[in-house]
Order: structure tokens, then C-alpha cells, then sequence
């Protein structure tokens, strides 16, 4: 499609695909009319062993199934937390919450009781699907002590156990009918309080934004894919997962990323589309250098969820010999905002995060006073369309502050756009840290820390990293007497959160940088520890 060059930082939708009034369930039954025979689902185990498999036509049935044991249990426009990694079930659990017009409410398998605990109460599930155990995480005993916590959960379900999961409640009843603006998903996303908000997402978002990326990939019918993305995360239940139903795909949905093992799938599975946060593709790069597989079945690789380095989209295309796209979005967003195409140059390719998808409007705007900014100036970016969130979970006062009167989504992230709506993604406006596509969030981790004893002051921020797009740094000023112990504080947060939120660097600091109003300035820290200025302890 031909456009006028912009002339102020403002993209009008482009009109050139529809948006469908389509459902989660939806998708999944008009998929299986089409190609009822054709693999859809495959199992590949914590070793990286295919397993189970499931048709079209199978995997619908299975699905509603349990949809219909799911409405003898609980009533529509009820929630229910899934805390699993990525297996068979969490699939079949997500086709089936849609069916039962049930939200989905997704939670990270590395969460401890403390995070557990909040997003079960804020989403106000009244059911938790979950495993028993995961990479060393005592999932059962977490979920048990939750439960014992939170006196509206009704139900912990073990979703390896086909009775369990399967069983009938003492009032069936009939599917409801579910619409496209429905919510669909609670997902968690970033906060500054300390714990994050819940973005509630709708069906008609989250399929049509699978389905709209797939098409500006290129992804072909029927082609075959992994998904190594986490599936608590929109871009493994909603863009790999919705946009492969979409095309008739055959996904093999992995356990664990696991480099060399997804080598070897991509090699004997012929997989023609991989989508993984940068840090993924590095360690197939990595895990390819030392031992080669033939990968020429890869034609397309997708990335986002942090920032793409120019040498990471060079190399994806050299050893991979495929094209590339690179994504940029947030949750809110269902998440897809802007992609670049596959035939775009190399330059916009390593330095744009590509034009805006169909049916959204993009404008960068002055965060002071809202206008919209000068062409190639940098603002806010923001989001407007079919895509954008319901609103924050029981949080009118942070989804008024997050879409403003004119339906606008104010994203955080900074950037410009260019005549031809090309846009650049500068920085972020939050504070959040985006480690390997997930956010993290300084308050939490500074919260935890100073509960600990050697702990006056603290100030979590995230340092640019090669690997991970960004890791955290943890600047401490000690209590009178103690010594910064980093394998102490390391257990301290190992104990409360999640690992990846423990901070990668610590360095103790005297006195802070601040502001007139006494805030401390993380950016002068962060500075400072980039230049050399502070060392680790």
C-alpha cells in the first residue's frame, strides 16, 4: 500500500487487512473444519524427546471436553491462574477457558509464594492449574501454601493428572456464548508500587494481533514452529500460539529451551519459523557455532521483547540463512505495536522496530503536554486500535493514566518515527527492566532487600547487557557495621523471588546521587557504573 510521507509523528491505521470478530475458541473451531486432520500440537519433554500429538480435530475435542468440565465447576466471567511451564495441557487449559467464557490468568512457573500469592489475589482466580514441580521449584508446596492464604481459591488443580483435571462439577451447564471483546487473558505487566498490574485482554486483541503478525512475517499454511517462548508470556499463549492455530501449524511446544536440543528439533522437524527474545537466538547462535545442524529448513526468525543488536539480526540471517523480523510492542498491546517486513533493508532491519501493524494508530507525543511531536522528534510512542487492553485489573486509576480520553495507549518507551513510519525505539520512560523479553521491576527486587538486615538503602536498575538486552544492578548502602556478603543477599532473594530478578552486579555505594527533592537518580548510577566511575563490591 501506497502512502502519503508523514509530515507530523502521527500513522493512521492502515486498512489493508481486516480485523476479524474472532475468539480464542473460535480460532481453534474454524481451524478444525479446515484441516481436522492435520497435526497441530506436539509434546517435547524437559529432554527435548517428542511425545504426545494432537490433530486439529483432536486437540478441539479434547478442549472442549474439558471446557465443558470446566463450566460444571465454575461459573462464565470467572478466572482461573495457570502457574505451568510450557506443556500440552496449558494449551488444551487456554482453548478451553475460551470455550467456557473463563479468563485466563497466566503466572511465571519460577514465581515463590510471595508472588504467587499476589497475582492469584489481584486477578481474583477462584482456580490454580498447576504441576508439581519445575526445574527445582517446589511448585506443589507453594501452590499449598497459597491456597491455606487465599480463601476465594476453590480449587488447586495438578494438570498432569487427566482425572483430576478432567473431573465434572455438581452444576453443568451449557457453554455460554463468548464474544470477540470478551476478556480473554489477565497478564502481568509492569507496576511501580512494587508488584505488577494486570493487563485484561480481549479475544477479538489477542487473535487478530497473532494473526496480523504472522501475515506481516510471512508465514506461510501449515508450517511447523517451537514454541521455546514462555507461555505465561503474550508471546508464547497468544502470538505463536494463536497465529499458528491461525495458519494451520504444527507446533511442537518445548518443556524447556534447551539450545542444543532445539537444534536438534529444528534440524529432524524440519522448522521453517522460530520466535524467541534475543537472548534465545544467542544461545542458538552459541550452541550452533560449537556443533552445526543443518537449519536451512528456517525461513523466518522473529524477535522482540527487548532490544534486537544490529549483529544479532546480522547473524540470525548469515548462519540461519532466513529472513528476519524484529517486533516491538508491550503486553497492553496484545503485544504487537510495530514489525519490520522481510524484505525491508538491512538498515531498517538492525535499526527500526519496523512500521505499525494494520489497524493501529501510532503517535509520538510531547510527555508534558500530550501534542503530538514534531516529524523525527522524540516523544512517547503511542498506541490506539482493536489491540489495546481493556484496561489494568481492578486499577481504574493506573488504566486511566495508562489510555488517555482519545483512546490512546502511552506505552512508557520512547521514539521517533520517520516519513515513511518507520519507528525507533530511543528508551524507556519507566523504570522497568526488560532481561531476556520479561520485565522486571526495581521496586519489588528493592523491596525484598531491604528486608534484609545489612540493608539501609537500595536502588535496583538495569545495566545494557550483550546477552540479556539488560541485566540488574543492585546499588546498596550498608547499615553501620555490616559488609557487603553478595552470596548472602543472592539467597535473601533467591528465597522471596524469582531468579532472574536477583541482581547480576552489586556494588555498595556511601552516599547517593540526588535529586533536589532527594530522590535518588538511577540514571546517574547507572552511568557511572557503565563508564567505570562504581565497581562491584
Amino acid at each position: 500500500m501506497t502512502r502519503t510521507p508523514l509530515t507530523t509523528s502521527f500513522w493512521p491505521a492502515e486498512c489493508d487487512q481486516p480485523v476479524l470478530e474472532t475468539t480464542v475458541g473460535g480460532v481453534l473451531r474454524d481451524q478444525a473444519a479446515l484441516t481436522p486432520d492435520a497435526v497441530a500440537l506436539i509434546e517435547c519433554d524437559m529432554a527435548g524427546v517428542l511425545g504426545r500429538r494432537w490433530t486439529y480435530a483432536e486437540l478441539l475435542d479434547d478442549s472442549l471436553r474439558l471446557a465443558e468440565a470446566l463450566a460444571s465447576r465454575y461459573a462464565a466471567g470467572e478466572r482461573i491462574c495457570v502457574w505451568a511451564p510450557n506443556i500440552p495441557e496449558w494449551v488444551v487449559v487456554e482453548y478451553a477457558a475460551a470455550f467456557a467464557g473463563l479468563t485466563l490468568v497466566t503466572a511465571n512457573p519460577a514465581y515463590q509464594p510471595r508472588e504467587l500469592k499476589f497475582v492469584v489475589e489481584q486477578s481474583r482466580s477462584v482456580g490454580l492449574f498447576m504441576i508439581g514441580e519445575y526445574r527445582g521449584n517446589p511448585m506443589a508446596e507453594i501452590a499449598a501454601e497459597v491456597a491455606a492464604g487465599v480463601p476465594a481459591l476453590r480449587e488447586v488443580i495438578d494438570m498432569t493428572d487427566t482425572a483430576e483435571l478432567y473431573a465434572r462439577g455438581l452444576a453443568p451447564r451449557p457453554l455460554p456464548e463468548v464474544r470477540p471483546g470478551d476478556p480473554a487473558q489477565v497478564q502481568y505487566t509492569s507496576g511501580t508500587t512494587g508488584f505488577p498490574k494486570g493487563a485484561l485482554l480481549h479475544h477479538r486483541g489477542i487473535t487478530n494481533n497473532a494473526r496480523l503478525t504472522f501475515v506481516r512475517a510471512g508465514v506461510p499454511q501449515g508450517v511447523t514452529t517451537i514454541n521455546f517462548a514462555p507461555m505465561f508470556h503474550t508471546s508464547g499463549c497468544a502470538c505463536l500460539t494463536l497465529g499458528s492455530a491461525q495458519i494451520g501449524g504444527r507446533m511442537i511446544i518445548a518443556k524447556l529451551f534447551d539450545p542444543p536440543r532445539m537444534l536438534d528439533l529444528i534440524e529432524s522437524e524440519h522448522v521453517e519459523f522460530l520466535l524467541g527474545v534475543p537472548t534465545m537466538l544467542i544461545g542458538l547462535l552459541e550452541a550452533q557455532a560449537r556443533q552445526p545442524r543443518d537449519v536451512s529448513s528456517v525461513k523466518m526468525a522473529l524477535s522482540g521483547g527487548a532490544m534486537v543488536p544490529p549483529e544479532l539480526v546480522r547473524r540470525v540471517k548469515s548462519v540461519f540463512g532466513c529472513d528476519f523480523t524484529t517486533v516491538y510492542g508491550q503486553t497492553e498491546s496484545s503485544p504487537v505495536v510495530t514489525q519490520t517486513k522481510g524484505n525491508d533493508s538491512l538498515e531498517d532491519l538492525c535499526e527500526t522496530v519496523g512500521q505499525p501493524l494494520a489497524q493501529t494508530d501510532i503517535s509520538i507525543r510531547d510527555p508534558a503536554t500530550n501534542a503530538v511531536a514534531p516529524l523525527g522528534a522524540v516523544g512517547e510512542i503511542c498506541a490506539r486500535g482493536y489491540c489495546i487492553m481493556l484496561g489494568y485489573n481492578d486499577n481504574p486509576d493506573a488504566s486511566a493514566a495508562a489510555i488517555d480520553a482519545e483512546g490512546w495507549l502511552h506505552t512508557g518507551d520512547l521514539g521517533t518515527i520517520d516519513a515513511r513510519g518507520y519507528v525507533r525505539v530511543t528508551g524507556r520512560v519507566k523504570e522497568m527492566i526488560i532481561r531476556g523479553g520479561e520485565n522486571l521491576f526495581p521496586a519489588e527486587i528493592e523491596n525484598i532487600l531491604l528486608e534484609h538486615p545489612d540493608v539501609a538503602e537500595v536502588a535496583v536498575v538495569g545495566i545494557p547487557d550483550q546477552r540479556w538486552g539488560e541485566i540488574v544492578a543492585g546499588f546498596v548502602r550498608l547499615t553501620p557495621g555490616a559488609r557487603l556478603d553478595r552470596n548472602a543477599l543472592i539467597a535473601h532473594c533467591r528465597a522471596h523471588i524469582a531468579p532472574q530478578k536477583t541482581p547480576a552486579r552489586w556494588i555498595e555505594v556511601k552516599e547517593w546521587p540526588l535529586t533536589g527533592s532527594g530522590k535518588i537518580q538511577k540514571f546517574v548510577l547507572r552511568d557511572q557504573l557503565v563508564s567505570g566511575e562504581l565497581t562491584d563490591a
